[in-house]
């Protein structure tokens, strides 16, 4: 078994966490005893929050919704298709029809990241996060 340093991804927080791999598969997650900020302890969701990854409903690729029905399509299209309904909706409608709405899971430059792309990029001060809901 191989055990790989990792941080914890299901909060802002960044608890440091070794994972257990196995051929090409997470078995298990430890905490990093010297990691400054979880100092080898762990939430049940960094404990046992790994099932996921090996989930087969887990998305894989990109998937485009045509004639109602969803097809898988590369990176370079999708984020191309976004790109152009982004900015068609921007010149229909302007800016202000966008808001982005912020995630407590994300870490503070996630964050960041995220509100600069909506206010710099897209144009709209409409910025919000969940965890002051």
């Amino acid at each position: 078994m191989e055990k790989v340093l990792s941080v914890c991804a299901y909060c802002g927080t960044g608890c440091g966490l070794y994972l257990q791999v196995e051929g090409n598969q997470v078995v298990g997650v430890e905490p990093d005893p010297l990691h400054p900020v979880s100092q080898g302890e762990l939430c049940l969701k960094g404990y046992f929050g790994f099932k996921h990854l090996q989930d087969p409903r887990r998305l894989t690729a990109p998937l485009k919704k045509e004639n109602g029905r969803f097809r898988p399509v590369s990176w370079d299209e999708a984020l191309g298709y976004v790109a152009e309904r982004l900015l068609a909706v921007k010149r229909e409608s302007g800016p202000d029809a966008f808001a982005l709405l912020a995630s407590a899971r994300a870490t503070n430059e996630e964050n960041f990241i995220a509100q600069k792309f909506a206010r710099a990029v897209v144009g709209t001060n409409n910025v919000d996060h969940c965890a002051r809901l």
